[in-house]
């Protein structure tokens, strides 16, 4: 942690810190054996109030700032699994805080408030198995027919895809380019909806992955959000808070990492005396704290911007990349202290050694944070 919270989140804090002791970190290498969380943790949370943190009172959200789910990311993230925090931010952020921004009242009824109580499951689809990065070439196409859309085409690498019971859905419903998107939400029990393959992963295993796919898929034309062909501005809005919560868990990912190597450098004994009795990892632990609270403060930053509502992007991209790319450089560091243990499944540090390697993947490439860096900065020459 490296805000102070004030006497709300405080508690906020302490009654989740208590929740995640209880009932996720004892189950964690259960969940990472199955591939998946499982419902009753959603139901839980829901339950509880966690997943309708930024979301509408009148749904049954508790209509806070983003600074709560700084709260909720760094909570989850302590469990010792990145799978179990990006499966939950993926439902209680990206699958639904669009939904309560741009949804109809029956949008609203029929997905976001059953889904802040826990009992319906979401996802966000948006990748398709030749597009990513370039969300603006997405080829899932939604034909108008009557008073529905019929949809056809193909997502892949789509967190709670396996579990969802809606999907958030971008697809094409004009002509080429950022013009022609829309958001439809998708029912997974729709005709022509089906799940393809849940993917294994080199990290993150308790995050249901999958592949989706839409086959004359029909939906009702109510489950529309917002405009037709306005989609892109409605992903773009909701893509600054997915790269800030890929921040966050790159942080408290690395924060965990350090209290691991710090506790184990103290107990290890070698050639007489601690590991932490030698001065070089005294050095490289000290350097590791030193990245690790650089990323915090540039995270802190974006997300003072985010919650004032000033134009952050290039600042949540700054923060998103920086984070990101040291949680590798960290995980490394970290994990040298433990030798061989670092490298076991069975051990905490080897599951989070792994988990660190999507971290400049989700959520938008490294590359393309500093592609949008690069353009918001006046970077990019004026074409002649």
């Amino acid at each position: 942690m490296y805000r102070v919270d004030d006497d709300e989140r405080a508690l906020f804090r302490a009654s989740l810190r208590e929740l995640v002791e209880a009932e996720v970190k004892p189950y964690v290498a259960e969940w990472e054996t199955a591939g998946a969380v499982p419902r009753s943790l959603f139901e839980k949370l829901g339950t509880l109030g966690y997943l309708g943190v930024r979301l509408s009172e009148r749904w049954g959200g508790s209509g806070l700032d983003f600074r709560h789910t700084v709260v909720l990311v760094e909570e989850l993230v302590r469990c010792g699994s990145v799978g179990v925090a990006v499966s939950i931010l993926a439902h209680a952020e990206f699958a639904t805080k669009v939904i309560d921004r741009a949804g109809t009242d029956e949008v609203k009824d029929t997905f976001l408030a059953p889904a802040i109580r826990g009992e319906r499951i979401g996802a966000l689809a948006v990748t398709e198995p030749d597009v990513g990065s370039d969300v603006a070439a997405l080829r899932t196409r939604a034909e108008r027919d009557g008073d529905d859309f019929v949809i056809h085409g193909a997502k892949t690498f789509i967190t709670n895809g396996s579990t969802a019971d809606f999907v958030t859905t971008a697809v094409r419903t004009g002509g080429d380019g950022h013009r022609g998107i829309s958001l439809i939400v998708v029912p997974t029990g729709a005709a022509g909806f089906s799940r393809g393959r849940k993917l294994a992963k080199l990290g993150i295993p308790s995050s249901d992955t999958a592949e989706l796919f839409f086959d004359h898929c029909r939906v009702p034309a109510r489950y529309l959000l917002g405009e037709e062909n306005d989609g892109f501005r409605l992903i773009m809005q909701g893509f600054e808070g997915e790269r800030l919560v890929l921040a966050l868990i790159s942080c408290a990912q690395m924060r965990l990492m350090w209290e691991q190597a710090r506790s184990y450098g103290h107990e290890r004994q070698a050639f007489g005396q601690p590991l932490l009795g030698f001065q070089v990892w005294q050095h490289r632990l000290a350097d590791v704290l030193t990245t690790i609270e650089a990323a915090e403060a540039l995270t802190s930053r974006a997300i003072d911007l985010y919650v004032d509502g000033a134009s952050a992007n290039a600042e949540i991209s700054m923060a998103k990349l920086f984070a990101g790319e040291r949680a590798h450089h960290v995980a490394h560091e970290c994990a040298q202290i433990f030798g061989g243990y670092s490298v076991m499944e069975e051990y905490l540090i080897g599951r989070l050694y792994r988990d660190s390697l999507g971290f400049t993947i989700g959520a938008g490439t490294s590359e393309m944070q500093r592609e949008i860096i690069a353009r918001t900065r006046g970077l990019v020459p004026e074409r002649r």
